[in-house]
């Protein structure tokens, strides 16, 4: 016993190499085995919809954990990773994402980004939404959205289109609570929000609108008289062509001197009673010596250097009663420093430019002076108050048609009304007289109807 148990004690420590080289060849000999099973696990799987996929084989046993979309794919994943040849057992890890209720989506743009939230259906829904809203342009894209069951049919095409609507919008939400669908924000341009309410009615079957209450940007009209460049600049919108036409015409009527530059467009979305606001805005901006005009949706600001005191009393308080119900006037008007003296000379060759350029004009047959005429006659009362000692003689003068003693009694109350004008805006009745010629003393032939418009006229002349 003794000599076998010395023979003993040598025998042991030579094992232990060959469990190492055992330990060795177990290993080596796994290995490729289980990256096959892995490899092969994976394959069978690859049309079977997952979230967080993972394989991890041991031996021939494999280990599947992933967020599945439905009972039926998750067990038909295990079952497929059972399938495999060479797969002893599933440890089956898998789980059901979690269900939204009520399933809801939303897409928020500010100035900066485009932000997603809620839950997407699908990864490749996921990644459609998000593809979407890069394409909005111009912004980051966030994606704070998490996979959830629940959506209700169709839900991709329903998301989509709302995608397309943020586009048009400057900033605000869209939010999809089942098939419910919420709209807030303001839209980019004009017409957007009436383009957003259009692409709505191309929501999928049982989705419907319950808010949308997206707000039209504001409606900007805008004219500026630019004394230097002897110019008035039209720049906004307009609802249609035939307004365009109308307040250009308007404009060419009512300033003299200026050129008229157009740069309106054409868009929907005018207030009620745009043109009757903008028309008699005109004109007070044609009696200012400079001066802009701001229309935004219902509201009228004016702002400019009037050409005497009375002429802004009159805008500031006389404009906004001529607008209609529901619009407000902002007056920000002051008086241009009076210009220096002048004398009687100079007086009548600067009444003879500007009744050169434009004529006074009254209704047909009347003695009432049409509106489009105030910036003239405000030209014409500032030049009066440069000459302050000169008489003036306000003469009236018709053309050859009609009745001769008719012709008379209408140029003189057409020049009484010109110096009963005058008087009203503070000058002094005894500097004026009026005086009618009839038809007497013609500029022009009276054979065309341009002969006839030129001698249809007020003449001032300074004694």
């Amino acid at each position: 016993m003794h000599g076998l148990f010395r023979w003993s004690g040598k025998w042991w420590p030579g094992i232990i190499p060959l469990v190492i080289f055992w330990a060795i060849a177990a290993w080596t000999s796994t290995e490729p085995l289980e990256a096959d099973l892995a490899q092969r696990s994976t394959a069978a799987l690859k049309d079977t919809i997952l979230d967080k996929r993972r394989i991890s084989v041991a031996g021939r046993d494999v280990t599947l954990a992933a967020d599945a979309f439905s009972e039926d794919g998750r067990q038909g994943a295990v079952a497929s990773v059972e399938a495999v040849p060479g797969v002893r057992l599933v440890n089956d890890e898998t789980r059901l994402v979690p269900e939204a209720k009520p399933f809801v989506w939303s897409a928020e743009r500010d100035v900066l980004r485009v932000t997603l939230s809620g839950s997407s259906p699908l990864p490749a829904s996921k990644g459609r939404l998000l593809e979407a809203a890069r394409a909005v342009g111009g912004v980051e894209v966030a994606d704070r959205t998490n996979l959830a069951r629940g959506a209700p049919p169709r839900f991709d095409n329903a998301a989509l289109l709302l995608l397309d609507q943020v586009g048009k919008l400057k900033d605000g939400k869209v939010t999809l609570t089942d098939t419910r669908v919420s709209l807030t924000g303001m839209a980019r341009e004009l017409g957007g929000r009436e383009a957003i309410a259009a692409a709505l009615k191309n929501l999928p079957e049982g989705y419907s609108v319950a808010v949308n209450d997206v707000k039209a940007p504001p409606y900007i009209f805008q004219a500026y008289k630019d004394p230097v460049a002897v110019t008035v600049t039209l720049t906004g919108y307009v609802p249609d062509n035939n307004v365009h036409a109308a307040l250009v015409a308007a404009a060419g009527r009512k300033f003299f001197r200026e050129k008229v530059v157009d740069n309106l467009k054409e868009s929907i979305g005018a207030p009620s009673g745009f043109a009757n606001a903008v028309v008699p805005a005109l004109g007070a901006l044609s009696r200012l010596s400079t001066g802009t005009l701001v229309v935004s949706d219902r509201e009228v600001k004016l702002s400019g250097d009037a050409l005497y005191e009375a002429a802004a009393g009159q805008i500031r308080a006389g404009l906004g009663k001529e607008f209609p119900q529901g619009w407000q006037f902002k007056p920000e008007i002051s008086v241009r420093p009076a210009a220096a003296p002048v004398d009687a000379t100079v007086c009548q060759q600067l009444f003879t430019d500007l009744l050169g350029k434009a004529r006074i004009r009254f209704e047909s047959g009347q003695a009432d002076i049409v509106a489009d005429s105030a910036g003239l006659l405000d030209r014409l009362i500032e030049t009066a108050l440069r000459c302050p000692t000169a008489n003036i003689e306000i003469s009236g003068h018709t053309d050859t048609d009609g009745d001769e003693a008719a012709n008379q009694e209408l140029s003189e109350k057409r020049a009484q009304a010109v110096a009963d004008y005058l008087v009203k805006a503070g000058l002094p009745a005894n500097r004026f007289s009026a005086v009618g010629y009839g038809a007497t003393q013609p500029i022009a032939g009276n054979d065309t109807d341009q002969g006839k418009a030129q001698n249809r006229r007020i003449d001032f002349v300074v004694k």
